[in-house]
C-alpha cells in the first residue's frame, strides 16, 4: 500500500496547484444548473402538475440526477485525459515504473486520487443542494456513498481502457458518443418511463441510470431495499471488474 500512497501523493501535489479552480467549477456548475433548470424550468413543470414525477417537485427530482451525472463526469474526466497523458513517453507512468513501484501500485495510487476527486466534487455539489433546500444535511451525507460508487464505476474500467489509447481523438469520441447520450437518456432530467420501450430497456442497463436511481433514492427516500441492493451490486461489480481489467492493462502497458 505504501508505494500506492506515493503515487497518490504525486497526484495530490499536482492538484494543490489547481484546486481553487476545480472547487469554483464544482460549486458554480450545480448552482447554475439548479437555478436555471430547477428553479426556472421547474416552476413551469410544477405548474402543469406533471403526473410523471409522482408529486415530487421538479427541483427535488432533478438535483439527485444532476449529482449522479456530475459524479460520472468527474470520474470520466479524471480517468481519461490524465491517464492518457501519463502513459505516454515522458509521462508520469513510465517514470514511476522505472522505480521499484509496480504497475498495480501506480494504478492504485491514481485510483485513490480519482476517488478523492469524485467525493470532493460530490460533497461540494451536495452543499449547493442543501443550500437550495432540496435535502437536509443528513440526507445529503447519505447520498455521498452513491456519488462515490457512481463515479468509480465509470473511472475504474475507463482507466484500464485509457492507459492503452494511442490517439486523443478516441477520448473525444468517448465524450461525444457515450458520455453525452448517457447524460441525456439515463433519467437525469426526466423519468425513463417517458422513453420508447426499447430505449428504456437499454437505459436501465447503463451505469448512470443505476447511479441516478441510487442517488435519487438516497436523497429523496422511499426506495425499495431490493432495488437499492441491485443498484449497489451493479455499481460494485462494474467497479471491481474495472479494477481487475485495469490491473491487467496497466501491467501490459508499463512492463513492455
Amino acid at each position: 500500500m505504501a508505494p500506492a500512497l506515493r503515487e497518490f501523493c504525486y497526484w495530490m501535489d499536482r492538484y494543490r496547484r489547481v484546486w481553487r479552480g476545480t472547487v469554483v467549477i464544482s460549486v458554480a456548475n450545480p448552482l447554475l444548473f439548479l437555478a436555471a433548470m430547477g428553479a426556472g424550468l421547474g416552476k413551469l413543470v410544477d405548474a402543469n402538475h406533471s403526473g410523471h414525477l409522482t408529486g415530487t417537485p421538479y427541483l427535488d427530482f432533478l438535483a439527485p440526477g444532476l449529482l449522479a451525472a456530475a459524479a460520472m463526469q468527474t470520474g470520466v474526466i479524471e480517468a481519461t485525459f490524465p491517464v492518457f497523458q501519463s502513459a505516454r513517453s515522458g509521462g508520469n507512468y513510465p517514470a514511476a515504473a522505472a522505480t521499484p513501484m509496480r504497475p498495480v501500485d501506480i494504478l492504485g495510487g491514481h485510483l485513490l486520487f480519482v476517488a478523492f476527486r469524485v467525493l470532493l466534487s460530490g460533497l461540494l455539489f451536495l452543499a449547493v443542494v442543501v443550500a437550495f433546500g432540496v435535502v437536509g444535511p443528513a440526507r445529503a451525507l447519505l447520498a455521498a456513498g452513491p456519488v462515490l460508487l457512481t463515479g468509480m464505476a465509470f473511472a475504474a474500467p475507463l482507466m484500464g481502457w485509457a492507459v492503452g489509447v494511442d490517439r486523443q481523438s478516441r477520448l473525444n469520441g468517448l465524450y461525444r458518443f457515450v458520455v453525452m447520450p448517457l447524460y441525456m437518456f439515463s433519467g437525469t432530467f426526466f423519468p425513463i418511463s417517458q422513453l420508447p420501450h426499447w430505449l428504456r430497456s437499454v437505459a436501465t442497463c447503463t451505469p448512470l441510470y443505476q447511479g441516478v436511481a441510487l442517488t435519487r433514492g438516497a436523497g429523496l427516500g422511499g426506495s425499495h431495499p431490493g432495488a437499492t441492493a441491485v443498484h449497489v451490486g451493479y455499481l460494485l461489480a462494474l467497479t471491481a471488474a474495472g479494477v481487475w481489467a485495469a490491473r491487467r492493462s496497466y501491467t501490459r502497458r508499463l512492463n513492455r
